[in-house]
This record gives C-alpha cells, structure tokens and sequence, in this order.
C-alpha cells in the first residue's frame, strides 16, 4: 500500500440499501478515504454482490471489535471529514439519541467529540419513498419516529444532513472546496 495521505476523509458504510450502490460508487472518487464497514453494511454488500475494490490509498476498515478500535485515530489528526452515507434509520436514532455500539456510531460519536465535520444521507426522509433494493424499485414508507430523529439530526453541530444524492454529491463537493481554500 502507497503511503497515507492525512487528513483523510472518513466514509461509514451503514445497513441501509437506500442509494447503497451510488454512495459506493462515489467513494472512489475521493482521494485518501478511509471506508468503515459496519457489520450491517458487510450484510448489504453481500446482497448488492459488491466487492470493496477500492484504490490502492483506500483503507477498509470493518467492525470487528467490540470498541471499535479504528475510532482512535480520530484523536490523532487522521480524519477531515466524515461521511455516512447512506445511513439507516436504526443509525440514525443512534446517533441522535448518543447510542455508539457499532462501528458506524462510533465513529459518527468520534467525529462529533473531535469537532470534524459531517454529512449524513440520512434514507428516511419523506413520507414515502422509492428505493432501489436487490431486485428491483421498492416503496418505503418510514414511520413518523424515523422522519423525526431525521430532523432531529439536522440540529447537530458541525453535521449536515443531506436527503438525496444530488444533495450528497453537493455537500461533498462544498467540503472539498473548504478543504482546498484551507488546505
């Protein structure tokens, strides 16, 4: 592996579908990434049959410890950025309500602790939706909690919710500006 570039962007892969593949995709057009694979992620890429092959400066990093090591080096400069993207609704509520028992809340915990900024493609964001599962197109009609923790995350410090792809790649592409003006 090349050496790493630091600061590097942070990625969470959490187990919702919703967009699964084109968040996936948009990973590879980030320089020095970092991917956290939670172990719901690991389900969806199974069922989605992708594989991370990602370029030679991307790490993948998936939850397999009980404290989710890999969130230590959040305190030592590594990450710039965080991305969880898409995030489920049981993510979702974690984050809101401070739950951090998986790799993809953690790190969302992490990032806040160490004042890094987020986006989060929250996938329940509407009344009703249409999805893309496996198969084929799904509706999606997330329960009124759901939506609610939705909002409740937009009021979060330093975190940017973002409710589409086109919204996902705006703020991504905003970020990448701040860190080129600062950089």
């Amino acid at each position: 592996m090349a050496k790493l570039e630091t600061p590097r962007w942070a990625w969470v892969l959490t187990g919702s579908g919703h967009f699964f593949t084109e968040s996936f995709a948009l990973i590879h057009e980030l320089p020095a990434c970092d991917v956290f694979i939670s172990r719901a992620a690991a389900e969806v890429l199974r069922m989605y049959k992708l594989k991370p092959d990602f370029p030679e400066t991307t790490r993948v990093l998936q939850d397999k410890t009980a404290s989710a090591i890999p969130v230590g080096e959040f305190y030592h400069g590594v990450y710039h950025t965080v991305v969880v993207a898409p995030a489920s609704s049981n993510t979702v509520a974690k984050c809101v309500w401070g739950i951090s028992d998986t790799l993809a809340t953690n790190v969302f915990a992490q990032a806040g602790k160490c004042r890094i900024p987020s986006i989060v493609f929250a996938c329940d964001t509407a009344p009703e939706l249409e999805t893309m599962a496996p198969h084929g197109l799904v509706k999606v009609y997330p329960r009124r909690i759901d939506l609610e923790n939705t909002e409740r995350l937009k009021s979060f410090e330093r975190t940017e919710v973002v409710e589409s792809l086109a919204d996902l790649r705006a703020a991504i592409g905003r970020r990448r500006a701040e860190l080129a003006r600062h950089g």
